[in-house]
Formats: structure tokens, sequence, C-alpha cells
């Protein structure tokens, strides 16, 4: 698709969008408060100081009492639940357009959808609600479980001050967080699925994302000290069970512990967390027996949200370093030292005009250890020199026409793609050939 092909499809989604009513399919998080979406969200999905209390205690808050209660005698149980369902869906549309076409296909891909996304998302009973969602994919041409974060919480007094706590049930470490610097809800808020992406990322960024359970337990102290663990185990979707290991690249020995620590000052105009994170895995690639891989990823975050008026500006990064030892690896000949780091930082400044406009400029980098099988060249997505060294930028601009409509455009430029800013894969490929223009609109309702 040449270039002022994209322009006019830009022109006729601003053109619709300008047309579109003033009300609301609102998703089902503001059916059951009775707010809009701007209740809980600065733009979605950034949470708002309102919007982190919300998912801290569970998803259950709402304005009216919507449930069905019936406490009987003391034989029998109490009946509590919502006398309606907490459904949701969204419907996502694309067009990615690389600098250079990826060789042997089509530029400009088109995906209508790119996804379709069904939630079962709000309160379930007086201390019990959900972030459930199951996504279809157009490439892969199904319907499969996505984030899903389902949780029991409540609150009593200690020392005179408010203790908020929980349990968490979820399938990707870094969802159960609050703020939007960790993997799971961090910048950039929308991604192709069709242009390259770097080959290296801490396992902690995506590695375990739909692919293991967790149970653990978070707690609040005084709106100002938060503090969260879980424990994961593998939990290959359509994969048989119980888990034999094949063909899975990441199979936890024992459990993996993740851990989440940070501090919040919350005031009317001003919002600061200071934080930190952290994972430690023991894996057997393609097995549950004989030698393990251990990987140990933590790291520092921030975010400053500062209200201007009825405008937002937000600060936020991270850094992660992983710390490995792949012995197992070693042994089937898929590196050439045990030993590697990664070392990942990614920051970004984001303004919200209102909630209809945001516009963010994001920057990461990505290095560490140089290995020649592990990073091997291959065309597109390989790397000559064996680097895991990527950097570039993110430029990002959404538009909510309606709160439940989104239109985006994000431009993606890489300084550095595996290892190099020119030839970079062996096969003649420069990294700034992976420049992305990537436009897209969701539905939500």
């Amino acid at each position: 698709m040449r270039r002022n092909s994209l322009f006019v499809l830009i022109l006729c989604l601003l053109a619709a969008a300008g047309s579109a009513p003033s009300a609301m399919a609102l998703p089902s998080y503001a059916r059951q408060t009775g707010l809009p979406c701007s209740g809980c969200h600065y733009t979605p999905p950034e949470l708002n100081a309102a919007g982190r209390l919300f998912k801290l205690m569970g998803y259950i808050d709402s304005v009216k009492d919507d449930s069905i209660t019936a406490s009987g005698d003391h034989r029998r149980a109490p009946l509590d639940m919502l006398k309606t369902l907490p459904l949701g869906a969204w419907f996502e549309a694309s067009v990615t357009d690389e600098k250079s076409a990826q060789p042997g296909t089509q530029n400009g891909t088109a995906e209508f959808p790119q996804d379709v996304s069904l939630f079962l998302a709000g309160k379930w009973t007086s201390h019990v609600g959900s972030f459930l969602q199951v996504t279809y994919d157009a490439q892969d041409d199904h319907f499969s479980m996505d984030n899903t974060d389902i949780r029991f919480a409540n609150k009593k007094m200690l020392g005179q001050k408010e203790l908020d706590w929980g349990l968490t049930l979820n399938n990707n470490p870094t969802l159960e967080d609050l703020w939007n610097t960790t993997p799971a809800w961090g910048f950039p808020f929308i991604l192709s699925d069709s242009a390259p992406t770097p080959a290296a990322n801490p396992f902690l960024n995506g590695g375990l994302a739909q692919d293991v359970a967790g149970i653990g337990a978070y707690a609040m102290y005084n709106q100002h000290l938060y503090a969260a663990g879980t424990l994961y185990r593998s939990d290959h979707l359509g994969a048989p069970q119980p888990n034999g290991g094949i063909g899975a690249g990441v199979n936890i020995s024992g459990v993996a512990p993740y851990w989440r620590v940070a501090w919040q000052q919350t005031g009317r105009t001003n919002n600061l967390e200071v934080g930190a994170y952290g994972m430690h895995m023991s894996s057997m690639p393609n097995s549950v027996t004989g030698p393990e891989d251990t990987y140990t990823d933590f790291g520092p975050d921030a975010q400053y949200d500062r209200t201007i008026g009825r405008d937002v500006l937000s600060v936020r990064g991270t850094y992660l370093r992983e710390n490995s030892n792949l012995a197992a690896s070693l042994a089937d000949g898929s590196v050439v030292q045990a030993l590697h780091n990664l070392n990942e930082a990614n920051a970004n400044v984001e303004y919200h005009f209102g909630n209809r406009f945001a516009g963010a400029l994001g920057w990461f980098s990505t290095t560490g250890t140089v290995d020649p099988v592990l990073y091997a060249p291959l065309a597109v997505t390989g790397s000559a020199n064996g680097s895991p060294k990527s950097r570039g930028l993110i430029g990002y601009f959404g538009y909510w026409p309606a709160q439940n409509l989104e239109l985006a455009a994000q431009y993606t430029a890489y300084t550095s793609f595996n290892g190099a800013s020119t030839n970079y894969d062996g096969s003649g490929r420069d990294a700034g050939g992976n420049n992305t223009l990537y436009l897209l609109t969701r539905f939500v309702f």
C-alpha cells in the first residue's frame, strides 16, 4: 500500500470520528460504577488515582446495589451475585506500513479485524471481581485466553490507618500492577502484530504472558505503601496435561516468585509512584527433567502525573536487568556460553489534552551479552554479529472522539536493531528498514 493511501485512510478515519454520535456505549466497568471511562482513566489504559483504587479493591465498587442477596437461615450459604453479568467487548482494526517491506511480502498490512476481545470484567460478588479477557487473533484464526486477573479484596484498620489487601489469580506477571510502568500495561499501549520487533527481551517483559498460572497476595497501607507477591507455574494452554514439557521453551521448575514494592504520594494535582519489581525463574526447555536455565529479573520504576487544568502530564520510566545462567541451553547447543545478561530501559512522556487527545514520545534501549548462536544471522529477525542491542524512539497520537472509540497513529523509529544500524541481519537489511507506521481503530462496548 502506498503511503498516500495511508494518509487517505487517516483522513477517512478522522472524518468518521467527527460524525460519531455523542452517546457512548460504555464498557462493563463504567456500567457498574455509573462513571464515564474518564472516571478511572486519563485515556485507556492509563489509570488515574481512582482507577488504581478500583483495581486495588478488586473491581467491585459500584454506585448502586445491583446484586441479588438472600441470607436464608444459618444452615444455608447466602446468595451474593449480580443481577446481570459484567460483559464487555472490543474490536480492533489496523494498518501497518514498514519503511522497507519484508522480503517476499506485501507492505501495508491491513487487518480487519486485527483482533476481537470479549471480557467478563467487573464485580462478581461483594468481595470478588475480575478482568477476564478472551481474544480472537486474526493471524491464528481462533479465540484463546488473554490477560486474566481475578481478585478477592477487602480492607481493615491497622494502627488507625486503612489496610487494603487482597488475593489475585492471574496469568501474566505484572498484570496485577496498578501503575503503567511495568510490562503488562506499560508503554507502548498499542502495537502492531506484523512488524518486526527486536529479538531480545527479559522474560518478565511478556515472555510468560498467558503461559502461566499464578496465585498471589497484595496490600496497600494508608494509600502509600504497596507490596505484592505472586507464585507462578507453567500452564501451557492447548498442550496435553499433565505437562510433559515437549515443545515448550519454558517449563518452570517448582514455582517462579514475582515481587513488587512501591510508594505512592497522591494529591489533587500531583501523583508520584516510585518502586521496584522482579522475578526469579528456573526452567527446563522442552522437558520437565534434566539441566535448568535460571533467570533473575529486577529493576526500578517510577511514574509522575501532573494535572494542569483539564489536562494531565505523565512521565514514566522503568529499567529491567536480567541475569541468567543458561546451563540447559548450553548443554543442548542453543548458546555458546552459560552466563548472560540483558539490560532493558524504557522512558516516555505523555500529554493528555482533556480526555479526547493524547500524544506521547518514548525511548527504549536493550543491550546485553553477545552470543552468535542465541542471536544468529537470519533475514529480518536475526543478528549478524550476535548482539541483542536495539534502540529507538516511539511517537504516539491518540484521539477519542467518544470514550469508547479510539483512533490512534504510532511511529516507531530504530537507530539500532539486533546489534547494528546497517546490515544488522547479515542479509542486507538496515535498522531503519523496520521503521513502522501503525494505524489503529478500537471500538469498546
